[in-house]
């Protein structure tokens, strides 16, 4: 049989760092020719000059200048959807079969503290509009929970006052 010859299909270990988390020696080599090369041409006048990359000192990439987030018609829309779900379990929608307004507290709270969370997890990365209206939106839906949360512990006098609080 022949022989073939193999020599179609190389695999190059790129990566700096070995497993125990230390730069390998190969790759230490070739910073160190890059660092040499750079030094040996001669600085030319209107180019600035390159940093010398040390990747045992060097911190992870900063992120690029943040830019102010746009406005996003989606995304006041989702508010505007999550909102309604909110006023309808307090009461704002009749149900249709019965024609009384439903009552849902406990899901209204719910929906008002999911509200709440997304302000937290989109802080800083909304338009300042997007982020005014998830606060109209939070602290109207809230005291509207409080106002009507009094009035249901209000007309229920022989219900437990605070569930589960002491």
């Amino acid at each position: 049989m022949a022989q073939q010859n193999d020599d179609t299909f190389r695999v190059i270990d790129r990566r700096l760092f070995n497993t125990e988390g230390e730069l390998r020696e190969d790759a230490r080599e070739q910073i160190e020719q890059e660092q040499k090369s750079e030094q040996a041409q001669p600085a030319r006048p209107e180019a600035e000059p390159k940093p010398a990359r040390d990747l045992e000192t060097q911190p992870a990439a900063e992120p690029e200048a943040a830019e102010k987030p746009q406005r996003s018609p989606s995304f006041e829309m989702l508010i505007d959807l999550i909102a309604r779900n909110a006023v309808a379990l307090l009461g704002g929608i009749t149900d249709p079969r019965t024609g009384q307004p439903m009552m849902d507290l406990d899901g209204a709270r719910e929906i008002v503290d999911m509200l709440d969370s997304l302000r937290e997890k989109t802080r800083g990365n909304l338009a300042p509009e997007e982020e005014q209206l998830l606060l109209d939106v939070i602290g109207s839906l809230k005291m509207s929970y409080l106002e009507l949360s009094k009035a249901a512990a209000a007309a229920a006098p022989g219900r437990e006052r605070g569930r589960g609080k002491i």
